[in-house]
């Protein structure tokens, strides 16, 4: 397990320094100038050159990305164009939406799709299963963003039991920060949660076919008690992999339903950096999800070893 664990940490290095190095690439390449865009069209030549000096822009290109990677590594992230104020402070304050909108959704998605998917694998090719089929169909086709303004009709300007936009800050209590949070979880949970019923119920269906299965259910087993003891834990397997990947999505693709909340979150603060070409800020948003995906993929993948030990045992030998 440790000789695993550090083959995966390895990788995880080595990945995060090559996502580096071409996210510092692609920004190099953009058109534009920093200087001119903090300073304006009308700033005069010799400020301008004071400008690019200060913030490092006439070092050479490696120089500039040591600079760049090893700040990051301190903590700081530089100073944005557009607010003048630490990258680092934007993301903490965005992220503090962000963060606990993705954990809602995903432990949503979660607590919605497992039982589900079990339902419909217990009764395969049964009016449960067909159901259930047919609302995870409905449930991908349905863009996120139409199903969260059916929300905020519905359940904020009908019924009037939530807020339709905004977050009050988690100085303000906890449920309130809560009830800002539940309509935009929904809208984003609905989604993953058919894709994890989808991916539970063939997972389930599978493992049932199993030889082991049938030798427990001949040891007198019920078919719950099969599927409980035995069932669940290898067909859980495939489904942390898409947890691994439903969380990185859920934490970078809130662009549309934080701007649909106007909620201050992560997303909405790389749209607006993107529009006003604060690239610094773009950048170091951009780096911290890439770090963020690749480090989940790590966390699933040592998970895989504590569900299935076999896995690496085999990668060990």
């Amino acid at each position: 397990m440790i000789i695993y664990t550090l083959r995966r940490l390895a990788s995880l290095c080595l990945t995060l320094i090559a996502a580096s190095l071409f996210v510092f690439a692609v920004m190099e390449v953009l058109p534009g100038d920093p200087a001119e865009l903090i300073l304006g069209i009308n700033g005069q030549e010799d400020t301008l050159a004071a400008l690019r000096e200060q913030l490092g822009l006439n070092a050479p290109l490696v120089e500039r990305y040591w600079i760049w990677i090893t700040g990051m590594l301190a903590g700081d992230f530089g100073t944005s164009y557009t607010y003048s104020v630490p990258v680092t402070e934007l993301i903490g304050e965005r992220l503090s939406v962000s963060l606990p909108l993705a954990l809602i959704a995903l432990l949503l998605s979660t607590l919605i799709a497992i039982p589900l998917g079990i339902l419909a694998a217990s009764n395969h090719n049964k009016w449960p299963d067909i159901s259930l089929i047919g609302a995870t169909q409905l449930g991908i086709a349905i863009p996120n963003f139409w199903f969260a303004m059916l929300l905020v009709m519905v359940f904020a300007v009908t019924l009037r039991w939530f807020p339709s936009g905004g977050f009050p800050g988690w100085d303000a209590g906890l449920l309130p920060s809560l009830k800002a949070l539940l309509l935009p979880a929904i809208a984003l949970a609905l989604p993953q949660a058919s894709i994890l019923v989808r991916i539970m119920r063939s997972s389930m269906l599978e493992v049932m076919h199993e030889d082991y299965m049938r030798t427990a259910r001949a040891k007198g087993l019920t078919f719950n008690q099969t599927l409980n003891r035995h069932g669940l834990r290898n067909a859980l397997i495939p489904v942390v992999t898409i947890l691994g990947l439903q969380f990185s999505f859920l934490l970078a693709g809130t662009v549309i339903i934080e701007n649909v909340f106007s909620l201050p979150g992560l997303g909405r603060l790389v749209f607006q950096a993107i529009n006003q070409r604060d690239l610094i800020t773009v950048k170091a948003v951009i780096v911290l999800l890439v770090a963020t995906v690749i480090t989940v993929n790590f966390l699933v993948d040592l998970t895989y070893a504590i569900i299935d030990p076999r896995l690496h045992k085999r990668r060990a030998s």
